[in-house]
């Protein structure tokens, strides 16, 4: 150990070398640091070189670690995953990766250094959740978890991500997708059922607008009067209420939707009830929301067509009757399922709306859903090429 003399006092410091580098590490200063002190730091320091570290190197990613988080535990990389993340995240998915934390990590976990945790401990942790048969909910914990891990080694509280390890220890889980009639004859039987329910005007309008429009549920059902332009016929979605990242949304375009001439005479009517409200399918219970999903999928189960079609399911209807019978452009319809621009691998650079070729074929496909609403014997035609 080196004791060199300044203004403030006697300076301690270590010499050693590395790759034949001469270096010099600083113990402190006295009485700041006393004689023992830099004894015990010096030892130290000779001990992880001893070992194999640079002691100036190893000294300069502790100080790196404590400037990027506030803890070595899981609680604490979590939290800090979640600060940084939010920015760029939508609402739904913080608080999505939010509970998955809280209800499914912290109470077994969130108290112990991430970086001691073993890949059995977090499989156990995990398995919990499919024991509650919530086999889709223990993957989304395990993507959660993947993000905290993946953090933490970037900030050097953990080695390595663990969550590969376990992967393929979890049961299998297949997702199944929404039941959706696909049949132009039974589709037929939906539309002409919908037509004689006998409920609300509000619902009663949702349901034959949904097969023409083919929209998200969460879309239609918050449709307010101010995004509608019925003299134009058009239906502007703003990008804050699209399915998109936050980044996205902020600087992602409208989704413009034309309205077909069904289209506009049913809001028209609907109007009449409800234009004086801020949504055009308000609550039953409190006007001042929008309706629930409950309320055309209720609707549904009550026309005997629980687990047959779903209120999502209309969109697959759109994209596979107009794809197979009426041999529209795929991208053409998904330009209508908002399935282009800044929500595909296109991404900024893809803008295309194909809105006039859109319009066309949204008005054919309703004039279509009108004769297979009456049990005409549609016959397939060619409208566009692909």
């Amino acid at each position: 150990m080196e004791v060199s003399c300044g203004q403030t006092g006697r300076n301690f410091s270590l010499k050693y070398r590395v790759a034949g580098v001469e270096k010099q590490l600083a113990l402190g200063s006295y009485p700041a640091v006393t004689l023992t002190a830099a004894r015990k730091a010096r030892d130290a320091a000779k001990l992880q070189k001893s070992e194999g570290v640079d002691p100036i190197q190893a000294r300069q990613v502790e100080k790196l670690k404590a400037s990027v988080g506030s803890g070595d535990t899981l609680a604490a990389a979590a939290s800090d995953w979640l600060e940084r993340g939010k920015p760029n995240w939508s609402d739904s998915h913080f608080v999505r990766e939010s509970r998955n934390i809280t209800k499914d990590l912290m109470p077994y976990l969130g108290r112990r250094i991430i970086g001691t945790i073993k890949p059995i401990e977090l499989l156990a942790v995990i398995q919990k959740v499919e024991e509650r048969g919530a086999l889709d909910v223990a993957h989304r914990v395990l993507i959660t978890a993947h993000g905290i891990w993946c953090h933490a080694v970037a900030t050097g509280r953990a080695e390595r991500d663990i969550t590969p390890d376990i992967k393929k220890a979890l049961k299998p889980h297949i997702r199944e997708n929404l039941p959706a009639i696909t049949d132009p004859v039974k589709f037929g039987e939906l539309l002409r059922a919908s037509e004689a329910y006998n409920g609300g005007p509000v619902v009663r309008a949702a349901l034959k607008l949904v097969p023409i429009l083919f929209q998200r549920p969460g879309n239609i059902r918050t449709m307010r009067w101010a995004d509608l332009d019925l003299d134009t016929a058009l239906w502007s979605i703003p990008s804050d209420d699209m399915k998109r990242t936050k980044a996205e949304k902020i600087n992602g375009q409208a989704h413009v939707v034309p309205l077909p001439r069904q289209a506009v005479a049913i809001l028209r009517d609907l109007q009449k009830v409800t234009g004086d409200r801020e949504w055009v399918f308000p609550g039953l219970r409190d006007w001042r929301k929008p309706m629930s999903e409950a309320g055309v999928s209720a609707a549904l189960n009550a026309m005997g067509y629980k687990d047959i079609h779903t209120w999502h399911g209309y969109r697959a209807t759109g994209r596979t009757i107009l794809r197979q019978v009426l041999k529209y452009p795929a991208d053409v319809i998904e330009a209508q399922l908002a399935h282009i621009g800044q929500i595909t691998h296109g991404g900024a650079y893809d803008r295309t709306t194909h809105l006039e070729d859109r319009t066309s074929m949204l008005q054919v496909w309703a004039d279509y859903l009108d004769k297979l609403a009456k049990g005409a014997d549609v016959i397939p035609f060619k409208a566009a090429t692909s």
